[in-house]
């Protein structure tokens, strides 16, 4: 399936910002990757990731655990494992997800830095608590697009999340990513990964908090759309917000990055469906800004 190629893809970005920092953090780290059904392949990719940052790995502990129900992978990941050094430990584990807070208890996980990846099903609370006992925690979670994990993920500890729905061009159902963090740079990382993947692998994004659910093309530039509704709902909730509150906002409630809320402010103040104070000058982090009266989702 389209979503399966996107999905590992971000998975490979994400590990290429994720080890360097695990691993000038602390002399260990552990990184689980679960899935419920399918044939776990983002798994093989995240090894062979693991085997270019051998240099690195010296004096150094990394722990892969594998938790899947595919009976054929450790097969499969059997000629990646065998090329990687001595300081890599990959543990693959028959079952399902929910098995994962055993798992990483029982690798010592806890209080080193932890990327914990979740593929399917719906996570439990005993699963997300696991997933926060690394230091620093972080969570890659793919479910089944519908119902927003944000509630389930903030009451987990995870202070900082984003969702996209991943909606195949082919009818396939569409499936939704989260990803928890307590890391701003983190965060950002990933939403530069979404938004840098391979456009013709035939997924379009949603963001759950756009009011008209547009679909958006993967590209470089996204269309602001859907960011100019959002902050125009954004202010009428809450009222004027400065800039640096607006792309605060951007960052962590939408699918965009904080970059993109400049170039979205921007036409919702030449269109008239927003105001700032002061009404001249550079558009810095102090302007306020305001929904104009008669605004409407540009």
């Amino acid at each position: 399936m389209s979503t399966d190629a996107v999905l590992r893809e971000l998975l490979v970005r994400q590990l290429d910002h994720w080890l360097p920092g695990a691993l000038h953090r602390s002399r260990r780290a552990t990184l689980a990757l679960a899935y419920a059904g399918g044939d776990a392949g983002g798994a093989e990719a995240a090894l062979r990731v693991v085997a270019e940052f051998a240099d690195r790995l010296r004096g150094r502990r990394l722990t892969v655990l594998v938790l899947a129900e595919a009976a054929d992978l450790p097969a499969r990941l059997g000629p990646v494992e065998a090329g990687l050094s001595a300081d890599v430990a990959v543990h693959v584990v028959p079952g399902h997800p929910d098995r994962l807070p055993v798992v990483l208890k029982a690798a010592g996980a806890a209080g080193a830095p932890l990327l914990t990846v979740v593929d399917g099903g719906a996570p439990t609370p005993a699963l997300l608590a696991a997933a926060t006992s690394g230091k620093p925690a972080e969570l890659l979670l793919v479910t089944a697009a519908g119902q927003s994990p944000r509630p389930a993920l903030t009451a987990a500890g995870f202070p900082l999340l984003t969702e996209v729905e991943l909606v195949p061009t082919d009818g396939s159902p569409a499936r939704l990513l989260a990803f928890a963090t307590g890391s701003d740079r983190s965060l950002e990382a990933v939403k530069e990964a979404l938004w840098a993947v391979d456009e013709y692998a035939g997924v379009r994004y949603r963001d759950p908090a756009d009011p008209a659910g547009r679909l958006l093309d993967i590209t470089l530039d996204p269309e602001p759309g859907p960011l100019r509704r959002e902050m125009l709902a954004e202010l009428a909730r809450s009222g004027p917000r400065t800039v640096t509150e607006l792309r605060r906002f951007t960052l962590t409630s939408t699918v965009y990055r904080a970059a993109d809320a400049n170039r979205a402010l921007t036409s919702l103040l030449a269109s008239g469906a927003a105001t700032r104070d002061p009404e001249h000058g550079r558009l810095g982090g102090e302007v306020l800004i305001s929904a104009a009266s008669d605004a409407n989702a540009g």
